[in-house]
């Protein structure tokens, strides 16, 4: 059939209800309710027009109620097809930018990962895959050791290598957008280990949850971070900078920390067992409940450190430096440990620039 017959059927059976509506039915009503009694015509016809009346706003009623819900009904047609057009230009937006990561152009690659980076805060149900996305672009393209042919040989002096913004810069903006990204994300593990992170700047970046096991983040500055939950299992984090970051709960076993900077930092419940932590400078940290079991920490700055509760089973501390400010677990006799006691330093230094940290020239390491 026609739409037009359809349309036409539709309007005559409506004219039809109406006239039922309208004529028929208020007699009927009236004559119901009289159950056969007898009235005077005009009070029959007044009962009638009454009942008519009662009626028509009866119709009117619903054709309001209709009204409304096919408005709703359009409007969330509507909504439903502006969701359709918004995922699909993500969609598309996220196609773009996954294929600028392969391009050969380096700025092309760095505003890749930009719109990726615009996408996750835009589109929640696309966050988690850019977070993973992020996270194999740094193990592809900055494997340790080294296997790009322009990259710093593993062996290369660490004040011989240029800070990662400057060698490898789309790596250093997907650390960045990393870091972002993840402020706001659960406690699931993200994978990137064994990457080459030497003199990256992670400042004021939010890395919990993150598997760093195996990776090399020599001379890097990680001021202001917060690691709570991470893995750096045999890490190597050589003159690290980690002042006044958040380490709680985080697992350092085996990593080489020898010359870090670890002023301020939270290092409650975590676990430094054999690690090596030479020469670092613990000056004022929180290490309560810390697992220092087998750990080398000669040579390193305990003035000040809170060790309330932690574990020194094994720990080496011959000539490690510590003040009438240094709180050790019950029972330790650091003396007989061979700690040296020393005055404690005061004020501690600000921080050097971003810039400085990272490109600066570390000291040689006594110990190595």
């Amino acid at each position: 059939m026609s739409p037009v017959l359809v349309a036409v059927a539709a309007v005559l059976a409506v004219l039809a209800a109406l006239t039922v509506v309208v004529v028929v039915l208020p007699g009927l009503v009236v004559d119901h309710d009289l159950a056969g009694a007898r009235i005077g015509a005009a009070d029959r016809v007044g009962a009638v027009n009454n009942v008519r009346t009662t009626l028509l706003q009866a119709v009117g009623g619903a054709v309001v109620l209709f009204g409304v819900y096919a408005t709703w009904r359009q409007l969330r047609v509507n909504q439903e097809g502006l969701n359709a057009t918004r995922e699909g230009h993500f969609t598309d937006r996220f196609g773009r930018a996954v294929d600028q990561l392969g391009n050969e152009k380096l700025d092309v690659r760095i505003g890749g990962l930009y719109a990726l980076w615009r996408i996750a805060d835009h589109s929640p149900h696309d966050r988690e895959a850019v977070v993973s996305i992020m996270a194999a672009f740094l193990r592809t393209h900055l494997p340790w050791p080294p296997q790009m042919p322009d990259s710093p040989a593993a062996h290369t002096a660490i004040n011989r290598v240029g800070p990662l913004e400057t060698r490898t810069a789309d790596a250093q903006v997907a650390l960045t957008c990393l870091g972002a990204l993840c402020k706001d994300r659960g406690s699931d593990w993200l994978n990137v280990s064994y990457t080459d992170l030497r003199r990256a700047d992670c400042d004021g970046l939010s890395l919990h949850h993150i598997n760093f096991d195996g990776a090399c983040l020599e001379a890097a500055s990680i001021y202001q971070v917060d690691l709570t939950g991470a893995s750096l299992i045999a890490a190597n984090m050589r003159h690290v900078e980690l002042g006044s970051s958040v380490l709680h709960k985080t697992r350092c076993i085996e990593a080489d920390l020898r010359g870090a900077r670890l002023v301020r930092t939270d290092l409650s419940e975590s676990d430094f067992s054999d690690a090596d932590l030479r020469e670092a400078n613990l000056r004022k940290a929180q290490c309560r409940c810390a697992t220092f079991a087998g750990a080398d920490l000669r040579l390193a700055d305990l003035r000040g450190t809170d060790l309330t509760g932690a574990d020194l089973t094994r720990a080496r501390l011959e000539g490690a430096l510590a003040g009438n400010l240094t709180i050790w677990p019950a029972g330790f006799d650091h003396e007989a440990a061979g700690v040296v006691t020393a005055e404690d330093p005061g004020a501690e230094p600000n921080i050097l620039l971003h810039a400085a940290a990272i490109a600066r020239d570390v000291p040689p390491l006594r110990s190595a």
